[in-house]
């Protein structure tokens, strides 16, 4: 079996929106080198990847919208509102803005057409995961839609069905908005409730159009919710709905916002909560994909004690060479950690307590808690149109 393509270019850490931005490119940077520091990249070679030019961004972006970000894009900013969401608060231009976010957006699609024509079963672009930006404005630090363009350029490259699963804290409503009337792609989001966060969508009533009705597939779970509860409802839906669509390609977003330290939301997951689930996700990539898996990054603002660990986990599983969480983190990468960002402890391990993972209660129809209302909620909506019973917990 080829080796899985691990997409990444120090120029990357360019994206970066400045300031107190709460998305700053230190999290990239320790994560590489914690992850090298571990040995999980030895003998890898990184892809340094090429910019997605202009045809491959319209795939899904406006070229009005491409024209309006390289116009935002110049030294200084641009002498007039551009518009398009850009120049806002969460989406501040920068020097070099289309360039960087092309640069990412062509990791994430190098990655998908080495995936579709056999060079590889499996990628990962930890940069990727922008997917907040819109066909025709940025939204939520994104600026180009790489995981949309990403399966856009599967199914340009003759894949018949893609199933996208994103486990960010916040929905994924803007690859859920490319693909909404588009049967051949389904989308899965597992996100804090669209009560308490941002962007305010993501309601299992949301659930595709026209002769994609089923192929939207959302799972809110109300803020406060832990291992416990979260892992319930990952296994609740997920595997059922995925198994069921038979993608030929599983495409991941791995937001580690829905850590309990992460700013910025209100879940309760931890690291190991986190690696349950990459694993999770690896075996249902193997039994529902054959094996065909790409892997992107996403938010997560944590910086030093979270997603540098959680994703460092994910290279990990990607790669096939699993780090046990009760292994120390190294001292050099401690000193770094410490001195990038001095009023924070850095974490002495892998793990957030729970090295052998988290316990959780197979879902069984007979809780009403929150999240179990939510799960049976998402089932009566979306299961039957899969074929699938939504009150039997073995479907």
């Amino acid at each position: 079996m080829p080796p899985p393509l691990v997409i990444w270019d120090d120029r990357m850490l360019g994206y970066d929106l400045g300031g107190h931005h709460p998305m700053h490119p230190l999290r990239l940077e320790l994560t590489w080198e914690l992850a090298g520091g571990l040995g999980v990249l030895d003998g890898v070679d990184l892809v340094a990847p090429a910019p997605a030019d202009d045809a491959t961004l319209c795939t899904v972006h406006t070229p009005g919208y491409l024209d309006a970000v390289r116009r935002a894009s110049v030294p200084g900013g641009p002498e007039l509102p551009v518009g398009h969401g850009l120049g806002t608060t969460d989406n501040p231009t920068f020097e070099g803005m289309h360039e960087l976010s092309a640069l990412i957006a062509g990791g994430s699609v190098q990655a998908a057409q080495a995936i579709s024509d056999g060079r590889t079963r499996r990628a990962v672009n930890l940069a990727g995961g922008l997917h907040h930006a819109m066909a025709d404005h940025a939204a939520g630090f994104c600026i180009y839609n790489d995981a949309a363009l990403a399966i856009k350029a599967l199914l340009d490259a003759g894949v018949q069905r893609v199933a996208y699963v994103d486990i960010d804290v916040h929905h994924g409503d803007g690859v859920q908005a490319a693909f909404y009337a588009d049967h051949r792609v389904l989308t899965v989001s597992l996100h804090e409730s669209p009560l308490t966060l941002w962007p305010g969508t993501g309601w299992p009533a949301e659930y595709g159009r026209g002769p994609a009705a089923g192929t939207a597939v959302n799972i809110p779970v109300p803020a406060g919710t832990g291992n416990a509860g979260w892992l319930r409802a990952f296994h609740a839906v997920v595997p059922g709905v995925v198994q069921a669509f038979r993608p030929e390609v599983l495409v991941t977003q791995h937001g580690a916002d829905t850590h309990r330290e992460d700013p910025l939301a209100d879940l309760n997951v931890s690291v190991d909560g986190h690696l349950a689930a990459y694993r999770a996700l690896r075996e249902l990539a193997e039994n529902a994909a054959g094996g065909r898996w790409l892997a992107l990054g996403g938010g997560g603002y944590a910086l030093v004690r979270v997603v540098p660990r959680s994703w460092t986990h994910l290279l990990a599983t990607v790669l096939d060479r699993d780090i046990d969480p009760r292994r120390p983190v190294p001292a050099d990468w401690t000193a770094h950690a410490a001195a990038a960002r001095p009023h924070v402890q850095p974490p002495i391990d892998m793990t957030d307590g729970e090295p052998d993972g988290p316990t959780y209660t197979p879902w069984d129809g007979s809780s009403d808690s929150a999240v179990d209302r939510a799960i049976s909620e998402v089932r009566r909506v979306v299961y039957p149109l899969h074929g699938l019973d939504p009150h039997d917990p073995r479907d």
